[in-house]
């Protein structure tokens, strides 16, 4: 069964929000003034959600709260969530990484300047999502054979491949460290993701060193001065990769609001 976690927050995403909306102009002709408002907030909605500067702020908020490591400091084992994996289905030659696969290739990076002598891979696959395909590999699998790709040898790769979400990533990454005996991680995933994954992490009595990495805004994103009028005008007009990262930012803070209000942090 799929989980109410999953849909209830894809109902109030701006996208889902502003077709709720229209939906509900077209059923209410009897309402003309309604109708106008609706189309009017949807379209607000979707403007102010795909605006560059909203997107931004928002992606930073969650993204700058943690830095970026200057070194690899050192830890006893590296803990990499998934989500940066694409399976080698056909056509697909190999498996490839998706926009958050930078966690694969910084934890290789890491693993090879020393910061651990240990990598936890961490994600299950989500059943719903593969119609229940029990052949298909698990996303943990899948970095293990990136890492493996990318020179870490096997026999430090830990897989991972109970985890249905973030809380699950934490809770069966500590069943792994306890067996190995270790409480010390460098916790690898996307910097937007960070704030979430850390809280979890340091729930289950484990000293995290966050290590972000695929950073979606830098300082330049956020100026206002200095920037051509072209280019300010460009970013006043909605846009669909903008829209998609106040979503991902919204995720995060109705995650965030969750494990609080249900007690996991």
């Amino acid at each position: 069964m799929i989980s109410l976690t999953k849909i209830l927050p894809a109902l109030i995403y701006p996208l889902s929000l502003a077709c709720l909306l229209l939906v509900t102009v077209l059923l209410s002709r009897r309402w003309p003034r309604w109708g106008r408002f609706g189309v009017s907030l949807a379209l607000v909605l979707l403007w102010v959600a795909g605006n560059h500067w909203v997107a931004k702020g928002l992606a930073s908020s969650l993204e700058w709260r943690y830095p970026s490591l200057d070194s690899a400091p050192r830890a006893e084992a590296i803990v990499v969530l998934g989500g940066g994996t694409m399976l080698d289905e056909p056509p697909r030659p190999i498996v490839e990484i998706s926009g958050a696969g930078d966690r694969i290739i910084y934890a290789a990076w890491l693993y090879n300047q020393g910061a651990a002598d240990r990598i936890i891979v961490s994600g299950g696959r989500i059943p719903w999502l593969t119609n229940g395909d029990q052949s298909l590999d698990k996303p943990a699998h899948a970095m293990s054979q990136l890492l493996d790709m990318l020179g870490v040898p096997q026999d430090v790769i830990y897989p991972e491949i109970e985890s249905l979400n973030t809380y699950d990533n934490a809770r069966y990454s500590k069943q792994i460290l306890d067996r190995l005996g270790i409480d010390r991680i460098l916790l690898v995933t996307s910097a937007i993701h960070m704030p979430r994954a850390v809280r979890l992490f340091e729930a289950q009595d484990l000293e995290v060193i966050p290590a972000p990495v695929d950073y979606s805004t830098s300082v330049s994103d956020l100026k206002l001065s200095g920037i051509s009028w072209q280019n300010f005008l460009l970013r006043l007009v909605p846009d669909a990769g903008d829209l998609s990262l106040t979503t991902s930012a919204i995720k995060e803070y109705l995650g965030i609001l969750y494990y609080h209000l249900t007690g996991w942090e």
